[in-house]
């Protein structure tokens, strides 16, 4: 299951500059790469649980356009059920406050609000809508160009579930994956179906994958045989949610969250 600070951490500034637009049947921000910028590939975010209307994420989807020169989609895959952004000012005052009350307060509604997350956005209930949109993505412009997941937190299931061999006219529906700090992973269940290269950026203190446990997910996946041998990383001084939703205030979690972004684009940059 999802942790607690699945639902933590803070809202970055800035104006997204993609724009929004219907991709396969989903309601879809899309990022491109600079103007006379060929596009090297399709890299499709699956995000965290606050979902494609959630800054941050298309934020970053402007960095890797920006940045990779890929064509960006952020769909929304949870068919407007994402965690309500108020979730911040849940965690941030159940954390902080003194009063006993008052965390209690908060607790209950952050509760109220995250039920219904998890009864619609459940892996099971999600994971078809995923697998569609990347059937219909490999059949269209998937068909010439080279298409890449990234997943963060709830979104690194996804990433890791695609690439168990699922095909489209003999084709995989994954190049390659990306994802930082997952959720809900079987480890080592989920590695030892993999079929295409992932690249996994773990963060050193996260309730959902221990440190014993990285271990294991880094011997497994850089054990795999080509093409689905991976790659992982632990980034030190991190907790989970890192790479989306970091303290950019802070110069070492800056730098930390940078450093996944740079590994993201080096890993399809290296497989496109």
């Amino acid at each position: 299951m999802a942790c607690a600070d699945c639902f933590r951490g803070n809202i970055h500034e800035g104006t997204p500059k993609g724009e929004v637009s219907h991709v396969h049947g989903l309601p879809t921000y899309i990022s491109r790469p600079p103007s006379g910028t060929a596009s090297r590939g399709i890299v499709v975010i699956i995000p965290d649980a606050f979902g494609w209307e959630f800054g941050n994420n298309r934020l970053l989807a402007d960095n890797y356009a920006r940045k990779g020169g890929f064509t960006v989609y952020l769909p929304d895959f949870m068919n407007g059920h994402a965690a309500p952004l108020r979730m911040f000012d849940h965690g941030r005052a159940f954390s902080t406050s003194p009063s006993i009350l008052t965390k209690m307060y908060h607790l209950f509604w952050a509760v109220l609000d995250v039920i219904p997350f998890f009864y619609h956005c459940n892996p099971w209930s999600t994971f078809p809508v995923v697998k569609g949109f990347f059937s219909q993505l490999r059949k269209d412009e998937g068909a010439t160009q080279p298409v890449g997941a990234a997943g963060f937190c709830w979104g690194g299931k996804h990433v890791v579930l695609l690439t168990h061999g699922h095909e489209l006219d003999g084709r995989p529906l994954l190049d390659a994956g990306f994802t930082a700090h997952p959720s809900m992973l079987s480890i080592p269940g989920d590695l030892a179906k993999i079929r295409r290269p992932v690249s996994f950026a773990l963060a050193a203190k996260d309730d959902q994958i221990s440190p014993a446990k990285a271990a294991q997910l880094k011997s497994i996946v850089e054990a795999l045989p080509e093409p689905a041998k991976g790659e992982a990383f632990v980034i030190e001084r991190t907790g989970h949610g890192f790479a989306v939703r970091a303290d950019l205030a802070e110069d070492d979690v800056a730098a930390q969250a940078a450093r996944a972004e740079d590994q993201c684009i080096d890993w399809f940059n290296k497989h496109f």
